[in-house]
Formats: C-alpha cells, structure tokens, sequence
C-alpha cells in the first residue's frame, strides 16, 4: 500500500478516535442548559466537574469624589466543583466572590451573594423516564460574610425528545449577623431544545423575592418580588461546555434605577463547565 494512503488511513482512524472521545467526554459532563436552573442529572459515580459563573448586572451609585450619580457593572463571581458520589447522588463545593467598588463608589447594592463558601448535595429519586416527572431533591448551605443560609430545592424535569422542560422550586432562610431573619423565594423554570448535540438554544425565567421578620411597614425595591426572563444557549465541545443567558426584568421596568439598588433592568449569568 503506498505511504501516502497508510498516512491518509491513519488520519481518519485518528480522526474517528478523537471524535468518539469527544462525544463520550460530552456523554459524561453534566451540562447546565439554563444558567439559572439545575437539571435532573446527576454526575455518573466517581465523575467530577468545575464550573465558573459570572453574573453581570448594571447598577448606578455615587461617585467617591464628586458625589454625582453613576453607572456601574455589578460583578459577581461563584466556582464550583461537582462530584458524583454515586450514580444519583451530587456532592457541590462553592467558593463566592463579589467585588467591591468601595474605592470609587458609595450606596453601592448589596448583592445576592456575598464572599464565601457553599456545601451542598443533589439527589435524584429515580432513573430518567420512570416516573412521569423527573424529582430530584436539592439541600445547600450557605456561609459568607454577612449571613448563613440554608436552601432547599425540589428539581423537576421532563425530557419530550430533543425538548426539555426544567424548573427549580427554591426556598431560602438566611440568618443574618446582624440581627435579622430573612424568607426568600427563588423559583426558576425554562426550556431547551437540542439543535444539535453542540447547540442548545433556550428560554428561562425566575423569580427572587424576599420576606423580613418581621416585614416593614415599607417594603423596599431590593425586598419586592422582581421577575427576569430570556433567551439561553447552551454550547458543548466535548469535555468543555458553556451555558450563558440574558434576561429582562419584567417588573417595574419603567422604573428610574436609584443608588443601592440590587436588581438591575437587564441581567446576565455565564457557566464554563469543564469535565475533569
């Protein structure tokens, strides 16, 4: 056989391996779809996954020096690392980051995560498709520098082909240091559909509202109940994938942002997900 068709051979032989790792690799991630709910699945057993999110928001303060009212992008940062302790059971390991803009700005917001760390176990009840809807069961908890928080999640899913349906039903106590008890209400639900098994377009939305004890006689803007929905996509190449979403807030809208305000009228979440 000549070289060049032993060489040619060889090649596409390489090709085809490379491609099978690839697509058993993407088998094995744990992909998020939507930025802001978790899927069903789990890591298989023994797996393990990094995940670094990015969360932006535009938000005004004042200025340091002048005092004049300014525009700000909020940035917050989480990573997180992901185990399948078993085929149904998820261990999550977080570190939270949330810069501070206290050199340059006052009446800057507070935002919805401080600086920290998170624990938390995610379990499936059973296989996909045995039960009508797919449950699973979410506890995390939460501790940074200004609160501890406990959250549970009820996870459920549905998978009609190449569309699947998710949504989150998330409560929150978080236990300030500075005296005060709060209620939070986070539910989120959207869809996805697989254009192919690298691109998966989407739509979420989801909701944070949270209730004091006790209540103000004057609920502030950050404490109201505030509404986002938009379009996702989901990219997945092999070992790497990348999730990322934008969203409008639907509540209030029209509404003038004031320094210190937390919820800004557009948000962005970013996921790189790596499969180790």
């Amino acid at each position: 056989m000549p070289v060049r068709h032993r060489g040619a051979r060889a090649l596409v032989a390489s090709a085809m391996v490379l491609a099978a790792c690839a697509w058993e690799s993407a088998a094995r991630a744990n992909p998020r779809a939507l930025p802001f709910t978790y899927p069903y699945a789990t890591l298989p057993e023994g797996e393990a996954e990094i995940e670094q999110y990015v969360d932006l928001t535009p938000l005004t303060a004042l200025s340091a020096a002048s005092g004049a009212r300014t525009w700000y992008l909020a940035p917050q940062f989480q990573t997180e690392f992901e185990y399948g302790i078993t085929d149904r059971l998820e261990l999550g390991l977080y570190v939270t980051f949330a810069p501070s803009h206290a050199d340059t700005l006052t009446s800057t917001a507070v935002l919805t995560e401080g600086d920290g760390v998170k624990q938390r176990l995610r379990l499936r009840l059973a296989d996909e498709g045995q039960w009508p809807v797919d449950l699973a069961l979410y506890g995390e908890v939460v501790e940074n520098d200004r609160e501890i928080e406990v959250e549970a999640k009820v996870i459920l899913g549905k998978r009609l082909g190449k569309l699947e349906l998710m949504a989150n039903l998330a409560a929150e106590r978080e236990y300030y240091f500075v005296n005060r008890r709060d209620w939070v209400l986070a539910p989120t639900a959207g869809l996805t559909y697989e254009v192919t098994p690298t691109f998966h377009p989407g739509i979420e939305g989801w909701m944070r509202a949270e209730f004091t004890d006790p209540e103000p006689a004057v609920k502030p803007f950050n404490l109201d109940p505030h509404y986002y929905v938009g379009p996702t996509m989901l990219f997945v190449f092999g070992r790497i994938w990348w999730s990322t979403g934008v969203y409008v807030r639907l509540d209030d809208f029209a509404r003038s942002l004031q320094p210190g305000d937390a919820y800004g009228n557009v948000w962005a979440r970013t996921i790189i997900g790596v499969s180790l």
